[in-house]
């Protein structure tokens, strides 16, 4: 996700240098490496009003948050920008002088279909919906983490099935669930689906209503905006966090992020989740050997009746990869009020990949909200690793980690007394 991702972000931003510098360029090659030797090779004619508008609609789309949260950045640099390049007549690009009138208004066109060629269809389309589902559903997650809530994934992808069926009909084109809108939203009061039909309702309005004034827009503001939402999206802090991580992950990234730039979005990601699924494998055998040789939670008490109320026991057996995350945070939510103290036996989990990282520290984060105490006991020496270099072992306090069940339950109930005492003091 984060190797597409990027790519998507380093394109997204490659495309938009020729507007950004205003460059006379007639015909701008498709491939990555092609674009920015055109681009170098027309640095003469940079105009360099398209240049300053650029500049300052960056400006004040990361700046104008400060603020307000209340409207967007882009929007006001949209505003502002198009009226001044109207009033002085400033020799720059535009949506009319490039594109022509923007219809306002919306008509059904049912496409005619080639039968003959759909085999060339299902390829791309099978991936376009697998991109949309990832990217819909990732989006849901990080809503939930905002909000405290919990989304239903197949009311999610059911709609925007149903959304991408019916756009095209209207001309539009498949579009999935944004991280950064929705984040938006969030942070203006948005809580419920109504605020996603309110977004687009407007965006509709807008369409109809403005379309007159869309087309005064500057190809250079556009660019500023595109180059603000590709920074935005390339996770760059993940994408850095992974390289310092195992080598599988490295691997994945990296071969993800360069079939993205200079290839194709399709290839990447067809070869992403194979080369994943061959990872994920070769991760399984290499650690078949050491879960037999290193089962340091084998000296435990299985039975639970003796258990004080107050604490809860979980264990997690096998990869906590990125097929398990999602499933060990659902669990996790469904934890009783009471629950005081969480023992998570982590004796037969072989290894964690950065999804799973991940998805376990943002669940301890929200534990730890909760006011919960965390132990884990069984941690085999390659986890142990992975969550001292992802600190969440600092997270979770290390002497909070046992090596078996047994002192980690002593060390509960020794927690579970302290806290009886101090709220009884009170």
């Amino acid at each position: 996700m984060v190797g597409f991702t990027s790519g998507i972000a380093l394109t997204i931003f490659s495309t938009q240098i020729k507007d950004a510098l205003g460059l006379e360029i007639a015909n701008v090659p498709a491939g990555f490496v092609d674009k920015w030797g055109v681009y170098f090779d027309s640095l003469g004619t940079i105009n360099y009003w398209a240049l300053g508008i650029t500049v300052v609609t960056i400006v004040i789309s990361l700046t104008f948050n400060k603020l307000t949260n209340k409207i967007p950045g882009s929007f006001v640099a949209i505003i502002l920008v198009s009226a001044l390049v109207a009033i002085f007549d400033i020799p720059v690009t535009t949506i009319e002088s490039m594109f022509g009138e923007i219809k306002g208004s919306l008509a059904l066109s049912i496409p005619e279909v080639h039968w003959e060629n759909v085999g060339n269809y299902v390829q791309p389309a099978i991936t376009i919906a697998l991109l949309g589902s990832i990217e819909s559903l990732l989006s849901a997650v990080v809503a939930d983490g905002m909000i405290g809530s919990h989304h239903r994934s197949n009311t999610e992808l059911i709609g925007q099935g149903i959304a991408n069926i019916i756009t095209p009909l209207f001309g539009g084109i498949p579009a999935t669930g944004a991280i950064a809108r929705t984040a938006t939203n969030i942070k203006n009061g948005g809580r419920t689906p109504v605020a996603g039909i309110v977004h687009a309702i407007t965006l509709l309005l807008i369409m109809l209503c403005l379309g007159n004034y869309a087309k005064l827009i500057p190809m250079s503001c556009l660019a500023g905006i595109l180059i603000v939402v590709a920074y935005n999206m390339s996770e760059w802090r993940s994408f850095a966090s992974i390289l310092r991580g195992s080598p599988y992950d490295i691997i994945i990234l990296l071969v993800t992020f360069f079939l993205t730039v200079l290839v194709d979005l399709t290839v990447a990601i067809e070869v992403g989740i194979v080369l994943a699924s061959l990872m994920f494998m070769k991760r399984m055998a290499d650690n078949g050997e050491a879960i037999l040789k290193n089962d340091l939670d084998t000296n435990t008490m299985e039975n639970y009746d003796d258990i004080p109320k107050g604490i809860e026991i979980y264990e997690i057996s096998g990869p906590f990869f990125f097929g398990a995350a999602k499933h060990f945070s659902e669990v996790l939510k469904g934890r009783p009020d009471s629950t005081k103290i969480l023992i998570i036996r982590m004796r037969h989990v072989p290894f964690m990949d950065e999804t799973g990282e991940r998805n376990f520290m943002e669940a301890i984060k929200s534990l730890k909200t909760d006011n919960k105490k965390i132990i884990l006991s069984g941690v085999q020496p390659n986890v142990r690793k992975s969550l001292d270099k992802c600190r969440i072992s600092f997270l979770i306090g290390k002497g909070n980690i046992h090596d078996n069940f047994d002192a980690a339950l002593a060390h509960a109930k020794e927690a579970l007394e302290e806290e009886k005492s101090a709220t009884n003091n009170q």
